[in-house]
């Protein structure tokens, strides 16, 4: 089974870092995420996704996130069934994040997180920096205007791996 969750968005409100009891950091937080279509006549439509984070993941939100940033996050969905102040039965769906990234350059958001690192649960490297813009960068080279001379046919197939 597969429960893998990737969105990109802008947080709704700043991310408030608490600790639970036994000292534990967590975080909740909203990702406005914008649909890839629209209709045609109408205004494109954003989906408001609750997301969880713990420990240093929350720790690492709370530091260098603010209302509006770009966050993109990778995690899996939960749900959770809960009883509201009326005693009414309610469901929450949201995602626990793993690991989390900025969303923009460094340009792009007036250098406000130029120097921080991006987390990931696996890996927590303090010399990221941001990646450039592609407008200062050269152009990717493309083959489509290669010839047939530029490769070599492979006459037998007995030593290819596959």
């Amino acid at each position: 089974m597969l429960n893998v969750a990737v969105i990109m968005g802008r947080l709704v409100a700043d991310p408030e870092l608490r600790h639970t009891s036994s000292d534990i950091a967590v975080t909740s937080f909203t990702v406005a995420v914008d649909r890839s279509y629209t209709k045609a006549g109408s205004e494109r439509q954003t989906d408001f996704i609750d997301v969880v984070a713990w420990r240093s993941t929350a720790e690492f939100i709370s530091r260098y996130f603010k209302k509006g940033s770009m966050i993109v996050v990778q995690g899996s969905i939960q749900t959770r069934s809960y009883e509201d102040r009326n005693g009414n039965k309610r469901k929450a769906v949201e995602i626990l994040a793993d690991s989390v990234n900025f969303g923009e350059s460094k340009r792009s958001d007036g250098g406000q997180n130029a120097s921080a690192p991006s987390y990931n649960n696996q890996s927590y490297s303090a010399s990221h920096e941001a990646p450039k813009q592609a407008a200062y960068s050269e152009p990717a080279p493309t083959y489509s205007s290669g010839s047939s001379g530029d490769f070599e046919e492979i006459i037998g197939d007995d030593d290819l791996p596959f």
